[in-house]
């Protein structure tokens, strides 16, 4: 089973559909904003995979702002390396997927895309109709028995925060996880704000963290 290569594409797929947005506001004479408000209901990002397992332009903007896995694993460790260096005065090495060996950035991979798929059920909104949607598109970009399998069995899990946070084999891949989700969901949301916040008790990250990871995603 090969995550990485999916979940990057889907997030760099997510980056190009924004960007092609833009870029037809500009070609038209009209801003950004108009075209994101009308329009991209009809483009390849919330039409695909990314938009239907978010299940809302806003968030699949929000997301596809921020480029690939590895872009998001960047962001994650500069929080992370600010917090320890205020912990233990030490610098941090990031270990970013692009510097994993192939087995490591196998699992962490699954464990950020296990954190988007139960991001995007927090709200409560993918019902069987939207699963099988769902499933449809990520196969159209991956077509591997086992992948399908992987998505179709993550889809029907329960939401469980201790389960998701189980797939976290480091404080650093904890500390990404939680970024992603935050990422996924609106914080605006009563039911998701709740769901992060107790992914972030079962991940085992305190208030300073949580802080350093909130205040990285606005600064972008």
């Amino acid at each position: 089973m090969q995550l990485q290569g999916l979940l990057d594409h889907l997030l760099k797929s997510g980056r190009a559909g924004h960007d092609d947005a833009a870029a037809t506001g500009r070609a038209a004479g009209g801003g950004l904003g108009d075209v994101l408000n009308a329009d991209f209901g009809k483009g390849a990002i919330a039409g695909g995979a990314l938009g239907l397992l978010l299940g809302g332009n806003r968030k699949t903007r929000k997301l596809a702002t921020y480029g690939g896995l590895a872009a998001i694993g960047v962001m994650a460790y500069r929080a992370y390396g600010d917090y320890k260096r205020q912990q233990q005065g030490a610098p941090v090495e990031p270990e970013t997927v692009d510097r994993l060996p192939p087995p490591q950035a196998e699992l962490h991979s699954e464990a950020i895309l296990k954190a988007l798929v139960a991001a995007a059920k927090a709200d409560g909104h993918i019902d069987a109709r939207e699963r099988e949607a769902i499933e449809g598109e990520f196969s159209r970009l991956d077509s591997d028995a086992d992948v399908q399998r992987w998505l179709h069995a993550e889809l029907e899990k329960p939401l469980d925060p201790a389960e998701v946070a189980r797939a976290a084999a480091t404080p650093e891949i904890a500390s990404e996880m939680y970024l992603a989700s935050l990422m996924a969901v609106d914080e605006q949301n009563y039911m998701e704000r709740a769901y992060l916040d107790e992914l972030a008790r079962q991940l085992g990250l305190d208030d300073a963290l949580k802080a350093k990871l909130e205040a990285q995603l606005r600064a972008g």
